[in-house]
């Protein structure tokens, strides 16, 4: 017989949503207000960019820690940041 993990006792619901958006704005370790909170059906989808994989990782990380039994996806895409190729000069 196999057992599948429970995600709880149904689709997640707003407060759980709510409770996620305050865990990326206000928690020093993540402080990230450009990340969106979406539910879907039976899970949260985690929607923005980041400007590094390590950073998207930390944040997914976080989130799974607090809220072990949702179902958490991510739509975060890393932005390409790169140091410029001139010298701005300043009149």
């Amino acid at each position: 017989m196999t057992h599948q993990r429970d995600i709880g006792a149904g689709p997640p619901d707003e407060y759980v949503e709510a409770e996620i958006q305050r865990l990326l704005a206000e928690d020093p370790a993540v402080a990230e207000q450009g990340i969106t909170v979406v539910r879907r059906e039976r899970a949260i989808v985690l929607c923005g960019e980041v400007e590094s994989p390590h950073r998207r990782e930390e944040i997914l990380r976080r989130v799974s820690e607090r809220f072990p039994d949702v179902s958490i996806t991510s739509d975060i895409g890393v932005i390409r940041v790169e140091a410029p190729t001139e010298i701005e000069q300043l009149p």
